[in-house]
């Protein structure tokens, strides 16, 4: 199968602190890759790159063979790599409907004139389809700020979505969870963006095993391991360094050191 993204010798520093390290990665249409590693290890240098929101000092970045590695952020999103944050990247103040309506406008029009010339029919239509795909309905009318963590990480995603992306990153979906929503969050996630390419960067590896079809672990600023999640769950040195266990087999979940 063809690789829809890839990353090419890719380098980043930050002063002395070295983030990517001759990253080259392919990345193949409809798998959904974990990515895995202590904080400072590379995995959202990496995201970053891919979506422009950092530029590689060197290397290549191509998305369906075409270079992009020079690109903005809002143009690499129009052409189908869109992503989530960390933090919600969120407007507070409006609505959760507001919020998703914003988002639409943007995809095909520029600032508040493009919202004011909407049709809020349709808009509101657009938005209702989204909010239900991502179990949000009874939550249109709530003030974002006003959301637990789990509606709004779920929110971020939503918009992340209204850019109708061929390629979706997700920066730690389920940080900031309660334990016991994390998989409900997930299987919403996994439900809603069935049928894309999507690539998550996680901490907890319980979430890891039970999503990801590929796992590639960040060392260091290097890829320490990449492959099946059982290949790469149980190699010695990511158990070492990542999930921070030394000997015997890795356990069936825990997360890697924060």
């Amino acid at each position: 199968m063809a690789a829809i993204i890839q990353s090419i010798s890719l380098n980043k520093s930050f002063g002395a602190v070295v983030a990517a390290s001759n990253i080259s990665i392919d990345i193949e249409e409809g798998t959904i890759t974990g990515l895995i590693g202590t904080n400072g290890a590379g995995k959202t240098t990496f995201v970053n790159m891919i979506t422009g929101y950092l530029k590689p000092d060197t290397g290549t970045i191509r998305f369906r063979g075409e270079d992009i590695t020079s690109l903005p952020p809002r143009a690499i999103t129009r052409m189908g790599v869109a992503r989530s944050f960390q933090i919600p990247q969120l407007f507070n103040s409006l609505t959760v409907r507001e919020n998703l309506a914003v988002s639409i406008v943007a995809r095909v029009a520029n600032g508040l004139e493009g919202l004011r010339a909407a049709d809020h029919d349709t808009l509101d239509s657009q938005a209702a389809e989204v909010l239900a795909r991502f179990g949000l309905s009874d939550f249109g009318e709530s003030t974002a700020g006003t959301l637990p963590e789990g509606i709004r990480k779920l929110l971020d995603m939503a918009v992340a979505m209204v850019a109708q992306p061929i390629v979706l990153l997700l920066d730690e979906p389920t940080s900031g969870v309660a334990s016991e929503e994390k998989f409900a969050v997930m299987d919403r996630v996994m439900a809603a963006t069935r049928g894309l390419t999507t690539l998550f960067v996680e901490h907890d590896m319980d979430i890891v095993r039970r999503y990801a079809t590929r796992v590639i672990a960040f060392y260091a600023g290097t890829v320490l391991s990449d492959g099946p999640p059982g290949t790469v769950l149980n190699d010695a040195r990511v158990r070492e360094l990542i999930i921070g266990e030394s000997h015997g087999p890795a356990a069936a979940g825990g997360r890697a050191d924060a």
